[in-house]
């Protein structure tokens, strides 16, 4: 079982930065895919960024293309988001999850964090 634990949001003006993190439990962090989604009310969640067991390879939703970059350090057990030239439209809540295997889907993610606020004001 792993469990995971995000922070790092908040209230930011347009234009600013945040730093998401995603501490996670347990020893088997480096096997799993990391993820960020987020979920604005009244809509979906969708897919933000992802990042493989071992870094190697990253993907970006196209909205966020050049403004986020996801990372993670596996001695620490955990995963960063780091969000640029946010915009209103950035505004949601944000959560990490882990899978086995690559997918966009969130149905496919096995574990998750309880999820951070991030709000962007115009």
């Amino acid at each position: 079982q792993v469990q995971l634990v995000e922070s790092g949001g908040g209230l930011v003006q347009a234009g600013g930065s945040l730093r998401l993190s995603c501490a996670a439990s347990g020893r088997t962090f480096s096997r799993y895919r990391l993820a960020w989604f987020r979920q604005a009310p009244g809509k979906e969640r969708e897919f933000v960024a992802g990042i493989t067991g071992i870094g190697g390879f990253t993907s970006y939703a196209d909205s966020v293309k050049g403004r986020f970059t996801i990372s993670r350090n596996n001695a620490k057990t955990t995963g960063y988001l780091q969000m640029n030239s946010l915009k209103p439209e950035d505004t949601a809540v944000y959560y990490c999850a882990l899978n086995a295997r690559y997918s966009l889907s969130a149905t496919d993610y096995e574990y998750w964090g309880q999820g951070t606020q991030v709000t962007v004001s115009s």
